[in-house]
């Protein structure tokens, strides 16, 4: 097993009973942790945590140390009581021993689906009725969900990733771009105007403005304090400065 990219999720195996099933886990795809009940320091970042009976003791200090990772318990013999007891203990789920891999499988599985879930929930962009989930590359307005290329996807991240600031050319070319040297001059304003297209295609309102001079700004209205262009040559700093902003 390549231990510089372990699969995911990662186990911390607590107790014999737990370690003893760490052949089965590593087969199942599992990265396997065998740590100290005792020694903190041998528990590393674990993605879920199974304890046998045993190690029980460890846990207070598992909540403190890994408070958002679950912690599955060994019941040994399934009853009314030992369930209870199990999360009084302050354990998050318990699994039977009792009951050979599989019923520890199950509730691996079960676990592992809510963090996901969570770390999606966590990864969210959101701005007004658009939201983004980029470790999913899907996006929505409102209820309607975009179909965006992969380039499309990867400008409105950005933008949205800097929701009420402007983003320069430069700085849209060097991210959304960076396998060319030289884009063509018109790129950005081809995919904003793709994107724009898609994100009010239901009458939706404007999202992505174009500050002339600067870039683009991604708000639900167009702050007002926004930087202005540098002038193009000398002249134009005698002349009135213009409005810095445009959505044309």
């Amino acid at each position: 097993m390549d231990l510089a990219n372990p699969p995911s999720p990662a186990l911390l195996l607590l107790g014999t009973a737990a370690q003893a099933l760490a052949p089965r886990l590593e087969a199942s795809g599992y990265y396997c942790l065998q740590g100290d009940p005792h020694d903190p320091g041998s528990w590393g970042s674990p993605d879920l945590v199974v304890l046998a009976v045993e190690a029980a003791g460890a846990i207070p200090q598992l909540r403190r140390q890994l408070p958002s990772v679950p912690l599955l318990l060994d019941l040994e013999t399934d009853s009314v009581m030992g369930r209870s007891e199990s999360l009084s203990s302050g354990a998050h789920d318990f699994w039977l021993s009792s009951a050979g891999p599989s019923d520890l499988l199950m509730r691996l599985r079960l676990h592992s689906n809510l963090v996901q879930r969570a770390a999606a929930r966590n990864d969210r962009l959101q701005l007004a009725d658009l939201s983004l989930l980029p470790g999913r590359q899907e996006a929505w307005r409102g209820q309607r969900s975009l179909a965006l290329t992969a380039r499309e996807f990867a400008l409105l991240q950005l933008l949205l990733q800097q929701a009420g600031e402007v983003v320069s050319r430069d700085t849209i070319l060097r991210v959304v771009w960076p396998d060319q040297d030289s884009a063509a001059s018109n790129i950005i304003e081809v995919y904003v105007r793709y994107l724009r297209q898609k994100l009010e295609l239901g009458g939706e309102r404007r999202l992505i403005h174009t500050v002339r001079g600067l870039g683009y700004c991604l708000a639900e209205n167009l702050p007002k304090n926004l930087p202005k262009a540098p002038p193009k040559d000398p002249d134009q700093q005698l002349r009135p400065p213009e409005t810095g902003a445009t959505d044309a």
